[in-house]
């Protein structure tokens, strides 16, 4: 399984640090409520807003240097919008976010 990193921020940073923190700490601020309003909606069992939420997370997955876990996340988003879904992908899905949320805490 991938691992979650800063490489991409340091890149958008270049070298700033304040740009660099700024950054971390829109994710650190933002990731823990987009994963409670995924549950959420699984809990609801409405493929549109969990596909909409798998949206807003999947962003983060990139941020954080996830890029198989991105792509995958999109084919879940997609499957989600046509209004099913895979059961491989979604725990592939709660896998990273329980990953990312490990990372978070160590940074």
């Amino acid at each position: 399984m991938e691992k979650p990193n800063l490489n991409y921020i340091d890149q958008l940073a270049r070298g700033d640090q304040s740009i660099r923190d700024t950054l971390i700490k829109v994710i650190i601020d933002e990731f823990p409520e987009e994963k409670k309003d995924y549950f959420g909606s699984v809990k609801l069992n409405d493929f549109k807003i969990i596909a909409s939420n798998v949206h807003r997370i999947k962003h983060k997955f990139s941020i954080l240097g996830l890029e198989k876990s991105y792509k995958e996340a999109e084919k879940l988003e997609h499957l989600l919008s046509e209004g099913s879904t895979n059961e491989v992908l979604k725990v592939e899905f709660e896998n990273t976010l329980t990953e990312i949320t490990k990372y978070l805490k160590t940074i």
